[in-house]
């Protein structure tokens, strides 16, 4: 089912493009989420004198990522997590917990955004990709620690 894109999708493309999609994935989701059109010539038509202002409102969702990418690429993010003697953690750290230091530091992301390849097992500094453009990917400090614990 050929699509056109109303506005960017990480998997698909920018908004503008015109896309080739499972017909569920189109009747499904894209389609009543208004996030595309199917593709057809009077679609098309309609799309081409959208095109300038769609190019205005992608400069300027980049020029957003970017600044926020400064302000975040020197952000260190600490963690307080309970520990075993080998100073494995008891749980893990995941992108809920590094999320949560963040607005924590007035910086909000959605949960997707932060490229955890795998949760956090151990104590130690560790770089965490942040996605908040598709090429704009500052990294973050995540410095988990050990809780302190409670003397009875």
């Amino acid at each position: 089912m050929k699509i056109i894109l109303k506005e960017t999708i990480d998997t698909l493309g920018i908004a503008g493009a015109e896309c080739d999609v499972a017909p569920g994935y189109g009747r499904n989701y894209l389609l009543p989420q208004g996030k595309a059109i199917i593709a057809t010539p009077q679609n098309r038509k309609v799309m081409e004198q959208a095109k300038a202002k769609l190019e205005l409102q992608i400069a300027k969702e980049r020029k957003i990522a970017e600044e926020m990418a400064d302000r975040i690429k020197n952000v260190i993010c600490i963690i307080k997590a309970k520990v075993h003697e080998e100073d494995n953690l008891y749980g893990s750290v995941t992108t809920h917990d590094i999320k949560s230091s963040l607005s924590s530091q007035d910086i909000t992301l959605e949960r997707r955004s932060i490229l955890l390849a795998e949760p956090i097992k151990a104590i130690g500094e560790y770089k965490v990709p942040i996605r908040l453009y598709k090429d704009v990917e500052p990294e973050i400090t995540v410095k988990v620690v050990a809780e302190e614990k409670e003397k009875k």
